[in-house]
């Protein structure tokens, strides 16, 4: 059995997809618009976005581990009896996995969020401040200081092969825990 599309159906379901998309578009400016920043990047924003992308399925991944390690830095920190901390580590663990894998989604979100207008204004000195505060304000399970951030060069600082390369390595970050 086979569904016949009339030529006046046809139509204007091309046209309902092409208002859809417009409307997708126009929420994605706004989005883009409203944010409470200058609308201009710089090579940092491009580094920091690249660099979301890149740790946020580390973030994921590492989940697990960063949730076991906060209830047990937490579990030092109270003066509760043995058997509260037992009962309430293990749902612990789990509510913290789950939160620290769906930041390590929204860190890849607002890193590819970054990205865009990180590419349009490559060459721009400005500079947008962060969508995702926690990656620079939390602890994480590890982290590098790569020199290629600190160098100031112009080969280096505006090279776009080298930006993905300039990114700061943190993965496995504690969002519930900013060190302030």
């Amino acid at each position: 059995m086979s569904r016949i599309i009339e030529p006046s159906q046809a139509g204007s379901l091309s046209r309902g997809l092409l208002g859809t998309r417009t409307a997708r578009l126009l929420v994605l400016i706004l989005i883009l618009a409203s944010s409470g920043t200058p609308a201009a990047a710089s090579p940092d924003t491009l580094r920091r976005g690249l660099g979301n992308i890149m740790m946020g399925p580390f973030d994921m991944l590492l989940a697990p581990v960063q949730a076991v390690n906060t209830v047990y830095r937490n579990l030092e920190d109270v003066d509760d009896s043995t058997g509260v901390r037992v009962a309430y580590a293990v749902p612990g663990v789990g509510w913290l996995t789950l939160l620290n894998f769906g930041c390590g989604m929204i860190r890849i979100l607002t890193g590819t969020l970054e990205v865009v207008p990180g590419v349009l204004l490559f060459g721009s000195e400005s500079d947008i401040e962060p969508l995702f505060d926690p990656v620079e304000d939390a602890g994480a399970l590890f982290e590098w200081d790569n020199p290629l951030i600190e160098n100031e060069n112009p080969w280096v600082y505006y090279n776009p092969l080298v930006a993905p390369f300039a990114i700061r390595v943190k993965m496995g970050i504690n969002y519930t825990r900013p060190d302030y």
